[in-house]
């Protein structure tokens, strides 16, 4: 290949792996045909080095953060019914409460989507070691899911225990025709 046309082949990879901007202000392949080629010209032209993306970095300022360990909140925040702190509250509730919200139903029809307690509206997937490693994002637009476990959470902060819990929302949220969750009951504290 002659020096001409690699100078070419070289301009046109340059070009190709540039942005608009960057491709608007590097010099015209002409320019680069021009310039003399070095004497030993027989070593093979590269392209040059891709550049890294630099990761996604969400923070507190971003609606999708909950807290440092735990995933961002997913892409559906914007079509919730509630308010972004509301759903972060909800989901970090359920993120470190999943021995409560799994004793309390949910009265939204998510059993026909396997779910058998209200934890499983927020939390897909777990470490061994309980750590969230994947959210629901049913519980995002689903203002059921997150009113079952708003109210939950409030009654948890006022020292109710998991039956006093469980009892106040079965009592709320049953009706006649009403669908729920199949959610075990809670065991009795103290063997009662």
């Amino acid at each position: 290949m002659t020096s001409l046309a690699m100078a070419g082949a070289l301009a046109a990879a340059v070009a190709a792996c540039s942005s608009s901007d960057q491709a608007a202000n590097s010099a015209p392949p002409a320019a680069l045909a021009q310039s003399p080629a070095p004497a030993s010209s027989a070593a093979p032209v590269s392209s040059p080095a891709p550049q890294a993306m630099s990761p996604i970095v969400i923070g507190p300022n971003d609606p999708h953060f909950v807290e440092a360990d735990l995933p961002p909140l997913p892409d559906n925040l914007g079509y919730s019914p509630r308010p972004a702190d509301y759903v972060r509250t909800v989901y970090k509730f359920a993120a470190h409460n999943a021995d409560l919200l799994k004793y309390v139903p949910c009265f939204c029809g998510c059993e026909r989507m396997g779910h058998h307690a209200n934890d499983e509206c927020f939390i897909a997937r777990r470490s061994g070691t309980g750590q969230v490693l994947e959210w629901q994002p049913h519980g995002v637009i689903c203002e059921v899911c997150l009113d079952v476990a708003h109210e939950a959470m409030q009654m948890h902060n006022t020292g109710a225990s998991v039956e006093q819990i469980r009892r106040a929302i079965d009592t709320k949220w049953t009706t006649p025709n009403g669908s729920h969750t199949n959610t075990p009951m809670p065991p009795h504290a103290g063997g009662h």
